[in-house]
């Protein structure tokens, strides 16, 4: 199982340099999924699974939505990929200073778990918290994040419709 978390971990981290570094929408929607799922499967090992759906929901559910939109627009003929020597460049940056810190918690901290540890005296699990919050306090937010996403989707397709022709339009 430690292989399994150390995997998501590493597929988290590799979906987060591909959003940085993103040189074309159509990559960096790809990212953003990556690392949504992958970040949500986190939380979700580590007993946020509440937490984990909804920001699974929103991740998937809103924001991949406006990169759709998004990528739709600005279609290029030939998107730069990952292969361009700026892109390279940053790519290996980030991978530098990933591994330098990733050094300095191995060597210098005790690892991983010596991080993640020094929670474990709470009686409680987050997980469990979770849900009593969103009911109690939590569920008005909830509605006012949904009616926001739903809005955000009406502007785009507001700034899509092209010349009055409608939100659909051939193309």
């Amino acid at each position: 199982m430690t292989c399994f978390i150390e995997l998501v971990g590493l597929s988290l981290y590799i979906g987060v340099i591909g959003v940085i570094t993103c040189p074309s929408p159509y990559y960096a929607a790809l990212s953003m999924a990556l690392a949504a799922g992958v970040g949500c499967i986190t939380l979700v090992w580590h007993g946020g699974t509440l937490i984990g759906l909804m920001l699974f929901l929103i991740y998937l559910g809103g924001m991949l939505v406006v990169f759709a939109y998004s990528s739709a627009l600005s279609g290029e003929l030939y998107p730069d990929t990952w292969g361009e020597g700026v892109v390279k460049f940053y790519v290996l940056a980030y991978l530098i200073g990933f591994g330098i810190v990733a050094l300095w918690f191995k060597y210098m901290r005790g690892g991983w778990r010596a991080v993640m540890d020094e929670y474990s005296e709470f009686y409680a699990r987050p997980g469990d918290i979770g849900v009593g919050y969103v009911y109690y306090d939590g569920g008005a937010m909830l509605l006012v994040c949904g009616w926001a996403l739903l809005l955000c989707l009406f502007a785009v397709l507001e700034l899509t419709r092209g010349s009055k022709r409608g939100a659909l339009r051939a193309v």
